[in-house]
């Protein structure tokens, strides 16, 4: 066999390794994909005991209130009433960086939501962006790998980070954004926070929408300039974790609107863009904005490590009334972040006082490192029994998707890659516009030239002016548009 031939753990050939097996083209994955299994378990054992993503992070504690009904959407009850307030936990973070990193490095933010509900917690776990760079998770590890650091070295290699993005041209639109003025955000207080999956809300009588959640600052969007942020990271790595501490210290307490984009199931099908897809967005022209709540953070944690270093976060902890969709990123998620808390915490991390929910817990686990109850005392411990344990609920089922077409592994179009970065581009002012292409050249730069003239053709085939000045920025204005695309 061949050394260059792709395969799992235990020596089997991997047939794709850039999409995942899904139940027909946009249907949700399957469990047999085994590749996928053992290449997230395997990327979550990677790092102990700090996160292998999201590491360097900030957080409180406040409330969310219902400010407009949106019950005809969902049954979800801490959405109910109108004035209706349930306690939350938010950690923001960096993505990429270790722990020690500085938080004004250019990365997405992580923005992470959760809601102690009387149904159970509700994690919403987001960014400060709408997309993501990739959308299937059989490719989160490498891209990660991709902006971590050489292995011989130890240090950042420009050559991967930009290696990687050239060869996966879905990333263009979170690129664009990422070497925008917003990938070095002034502080977590001001800057916007995304949900940037699909997720379905269900009403009392079962109907179905999608929805896409966008949590707006009340305190204006503010960004650093590059050489801010690069002086800042020397002079104050922590300047994000302790503007955030000092102003609810001051009593300034930040706050952020709830709002949601609502798409209906039959329209979704025949979007102009996929609504599954995490590289792209909806229009807000098509699907405008409806109002949800307000968030305001007025709690400093009493001690980091306990409530904030210990908090677990996982888009698979939903209450009724709220459910997933096929987008295969989050589809990867909801196993994915689940499993490194289970390795990261252990077994019983939901017992954590920062992850316990504040509704009941009724079930028939037992056992496992760290339990920190009573370990179900002498009640009944398996299911079904005659002894009046917890039985299931079959009202806190969700309806089904219609699913058809054949498994496999399934690639997006080619098609869909540059449009929506382009329209970013040609939507930003002049001076953004120049920031922009400051960054990137300076990172892109670093690397080697053919990676730089591949990239400059996804820049290009975005818009014409945007690669043209790229290319000039690094001095190679002189290849044309066409030789640049190959």
């Amino acid at each position: 066999m061949s050394e260059n031939r792709l395969t799992t753990a235990t020596g089997s050939p991997v047939a794709d390794n850039q999409n995942s097996q899904t139940a027909g083209y946009q249907g949700p994955i399957l469990m047999q994909d085994v590749h996928l299994i053992e290449k997230l378990a395997a990327f979550n054992r990677e790092r102990i005991p700090e996160r292998v993503v999201h590491a360097k992070g900030a957080g409180a504690f406040g409330y969310f209130e219902v400010t407009h009904d949106v019950s005809e959407f969902t049954r979800a009850k801490f959405l109910s009433t109108v004035g209706k307030r349930t306690p939350v936990l938010i950690r923001f973070s960096t993505v990429a960086g270790e722990k020690g990193s500085a938080d004004t490095e250019r990365d997405p933010r992580g923005f992470a939501i959760k809601f102690y509900t009387e149904e159970g917690n509700y994690d919403l776990v987001g960014n400060n962006t709408p997309v993501f760079f990739i959308r299937d998770p059989l490719k989160f590890p490498d891209f990660i790998h991709s902006q971590k650091r050489h292995p011989v070295t130890n240090c950042k290699n420009p050559d991967a980070i930009w290696d990687f993005w050239s060869l996966s041209p879905e990333s263009i639109h979170q690129v664009t954004i990422l070497f925008s003025n917003r990938g070095t955000p002034r502080t977590y207080r001001h800057m916007h926070g995304y949900g940037s999956h699909t997720f379905q809300w269900v009403n009392e009588a079962g109907q179905g929408v999608w929805v896409k959640y966008h949590i707006r600052t009340e305190q204006g969007i503010e960004n650093w300039r590059r050489h801010e942020a690069v002086q800042l990271a020397g002079e104050d790595p922590d300047y994000s974790t302790r503007d955030l501490f000092e102003s609810i210290q001051r009593k300034e307490y930040p706050e952020w609107s709830v709002w949601v984009q609502i798409i209906p199931f039959d329209e979704a099908r025949n979007y102009r863009f996929d609504v599954f897809d995490v590289t792209q967005t909806i229009s807000q022209k098509d699907y405008p904005l409806i109002p949800v709540g307000r968030i305001v953070l007025n709690r400093n944690p009493d001690n980091y490590f306990a409530q904030i270093e210990q908090a677990a976060f996982s888009p698979a902890n939903v209450v009724p009334g709220i459910t997933f969709s096929p987008d295969k990123m989050l589809q990867g998620r909801l196993f994915a972040y689940a499993d490194a808390h289970r390795y990261r915490l252990g077994i019983n991390h939901t017992q954590l006082p920062v992850n316990r929910p504040l509704s009941p817990v009724t079930n028939y686990q037992r056992d496992g490192a760290m339990r920190v109850d009573g370990n179900g005392g002498d009640s009944v411990y398996y299911e079904p029994n005659s002894f009046h344990g917890p039985k299931q609920d079959p009202a806190a089922s969700e309806p089904g998707l219609s699913l058809q077409g054949l498994s496999g592994s399934y690639a997006y179009p080619q098609n869909q890659f540059y449009t929506q970065a382009g329209d970013l581009y040609r939507l930003l002012p002049e001076s953004e516009k120049t920031d922009l292409i400051d960054n990137i050249a300076a990172s892109l730069g670093q690397a080697q030239k053919n990676i730089q003239l591949r990239q400059i053709g996804h820049f290009y085939k975005a818009d014409q002016e945007y690669g043209q000045r790229i290319a000039e920025a690094l001095h190679l204005a002189e290849a044309a548009p066409t030789d640049l695309q190959d």
